[in-house]
C-alpha cells in the first residue's frame, strides 16, 4: 500500500509541474510571438508544433482521468478531470478524422462533401501532420468565403485577417475558388469579392493609388469569382465599365473583341475583356405593319470564349 501511495504522489507531482508549465505557456504566448514564430520558422513548422501540443493535451487529459479513477479506488475524493475541455478537444479532432475518411481509399467517384473539400485537394497524409492541419484550415476558409458556412470558424478568421493584408493564405483560398468547379465549389460574391479581387490581382485595396505605378486604383463592384471566371464592374474617374476574365488553363483565347492578358499573384494567366461597343437591334412595327429594327450602340462584354474541356 505504501508503494501505491508513493506512486500516486510521484504522478501527482509530475502532473502539477506539467499543469504549471502549460498554464505559463498559454498565459505568456501572445499574437506577436506567434507571428514572429511564423516569420522565423515558417507556418508549416508552427502549425505542426501546435498540432503536436494538441495531441499532448488530449493525452494529458486522458492520463489525468485514469489517475482520478485510480485515486478514487483508493478512497481519495477527486474532481472530474477533463469535462468540457476534453469534449472540445475531441470535437476539434473530428475535423481531422473526417478528412481522413473523406480522403481514404476506395475506388469510384465521390461527391465532395463541401466546397472546401472540392477545392482543396491532397491526401490526408501528404505533407505530414502540418499539411493535414493546413488543408483543414484552407477548406474551412473556402467554405466561409463561398457562403457555404457561417460563423467564427478558425479558417474564416485566418482568411479575413490575411485578406486585409493581401496575404498568401487569403490569395491561396481565392485561387482555390477562382479555379474550382463552379458547380462544386461555388463563388465569392458581395463586398468580400471586391476585396478578394484586389488582393488576388496584387492591388492594394486600402490605398488610393497603385504604389508600383503611382496611378489611381479603380473601384470594383458587382464582383463574382469562381469557376475559372471573374466578372464585375470597374469604376475609374467616374466612368464605369463591365469586364470579364477567363482562366487560360480552362478557356481558349477570346475570338470576339479585344482582350488583354493579365496575371494573378499565384502566377495564373487570365484573359481580360472590357465591355465594348456593340450594335443592338430592337424590333418594332412601322406604320405599314412591317417589322423594322431600331439600331443603337451599347457597351457589352463579348460572349465568353469556348472552354477547353468542351472542345
Amino acid at each position: 500500500m505504501n508503494h501505491k501511495k508513493t506512486l500516486v504522489f510521484l504522478i501527482l507531482a509530475v502532473c502539477i509541474l506539467f499543469c504549471f508549465s502549460s498554464t505559463a505557456f498559454a498565459a505568456e504566448l501572445t499574437e506577436a510571438e506567434v507571428e514572429q514564430a511564423v516569420a522565423d520558422q515558417g507556418k508549416e513548422t508552427v502549425t505542426g508544433n501546435i498540432f503536436i501540443w494538441f495531441l499532448c493535451a488530449i493525452a494529458f487529459l486522458k492520463v489525468s482521468q485514469k489517475i482520478d479513477s485510480f485515486m478514487a479506488s483508493l478512497g481519495i475524493n477527486v474532481g472530474n478531470t477533463g469535462g468540457n475541455m476534453m469534449a472540445e478537444l475531441l470535437i476539434a479532432g473530428r475535423g481531422l478524422s473526417g478528412a481522413l475518411r473523406g480522403h481514404g481509399g476506395g475506388g469510384g467517384y465521390r461527391k465532395a462533401s463541401s466546397p472546401g473539400s472540392a477545392a482543396v485537394g491532397g491526401s490526408f497524409l501528404s505533407g505530414g501532420l502540418a499539411g493535414a492541419v493546413g488543408r483543414q484550415m484552407e477548406r474551412s476558409a473556402v467554405n466561409a468565403a463561398t457562403g457555404y458556412s457561417e460563423g467564427g470558424s478558425i479558417g474564416n478568421s485566418m482568411y479575413q485577417s490575411s485578406l486585409q493584408k493581401g496575404g498568401d493564405f487569403a490569395n491561396r483560398v481565392i485561387g482555390d475558388i477562382a479555379k474550382g468547379s463552379y458547380g462544386q465549389v461555388g463563388s465569392i460574391t458581395g463586398d468580400d469579392a471586391a476585396k478578394a479581387y484586389a488582393s488576388y490581382m496584387g492591388l492594394r485595396s486600402g490605398d488610393a493609388e497603385n504604389t508600383s505605378t503611382s496611378e489611381p486604383l479603380p473601384q470594383y463592384s458587382n464582383m463574382e469569382i469562381g469557376g475559372g471566371r471573374i466578372t464585375g464592374t470597374e469604376t475609374l474617374d467616374g466612368e464605369s465599365r463591365d469586364f470579364a476574365m477567363y482562366l487560360s488553363d480552362q478557356y481558349m483565347a477570346p475570338t470576339n473583341g479585344d482582350y488583354e492578358t493579365v496575371q494573378s499573384v499565384d502566377g495564373a494567366t487570365w484573359y481580360k475583356q472590357y465591355a465594348q461597343d456593340t450594335v443592338e437591334k430592337k424590333p418594332y412595327q412601322d406604320d405599314n405593319g412591317a417589322v423594322a429594327y431600331q439600331e443603337s450602340i451599347v457597351q457589352k462584354v463579348p460572349p465568353a470564349p469556348a472552354r477547353k474541356d468542351r472542345i
